[in-house]
C-alpha cells in the first residue's frame, strides 16, 4: 500500500511539472496563465510531495490492516480529486463538479485524522523500523 502512495506522489509530481512547463510555454508566448491552472498546479505539487512522505510515515508508525487501506485510498483520492476538480470544474467549464471539492477535501482530512489517531494511540510511537532502521522521533 505504501508503494501506491509513493507511486501516486511521483506520478503527481511528473504531471505537476508537465503543467508547469505548459505554463512556461504560455508565458513565453506572451499569454497569461489562468488562475485555475496555477491553483491546480500548486495543489497537485504539494499533495504529491505529501503522498511520498505518507508512503514513509505509514509503515514508520506501524499503520496496518483496514486503517492502512483507508489512509492510502482516502489520501490518493484527495490528492488527485482536489486539483482535478479545479482543472475540470474551472478549466473545462464543468462547474457541476466543483461541490465535490468537499468530498475530496474530506478524504484528505479523514486520512490525516486516521494518522493522528494512530500517532496518539500507538504505544512507543511506532515500530522504529523505518527505511533507515533508525527509531522514529517521539516528540
Amino acid at each position: 500500500m505504501t508503494r501506491t502512495l509513493k507511486a501516486s506522489g511521483f506520478l503527481g509530481l511528473a504531471v505537476m511539472m508537465t503543467v508547469g512547463m505548459y505554463q512556461f510555454v504560455l508565458l513565453s508566448g506572451g499569454s497569461g496563465v489562468p488562475g485555475w491552472m496555477i491553483g491546480g498546479h500548486a495543489h497537485l505539487g504539494v499533495l504529491s510531495i505529501l503522498a511520498i512522505v505518507m508512503g514513509f510515515a505509514v509503515p514508520a508508525l506501524g499503520v496496518t490492516g483496514n486503517l492502512r487501506t483507508a489512509v492510502t485510498g482516502l489520501y490518493v483520492a484527495g490528492q488527485w480529486g482536489i486539483p482535478g476538480i479545479v482543472w475540470l470544474g474551472e478549466g473545462a467549464g464543468v462547474a457541476l463538479l466543483m461541490p465535490t471539492g468537499f468530498l475530496w477535501g474530506g478524504c484528505l482530512i479523514a486520512s490525516m485524522l486516521i494518522m493522528f489517531y494512530v500517532t496518539v494511540t500507538e504505544e512507543g510511537g511506532g515500530t522504529g523500523s523505518g527505511p533507515t532502521g533508525m527509531p522514529t522521533a517521539d516528540d
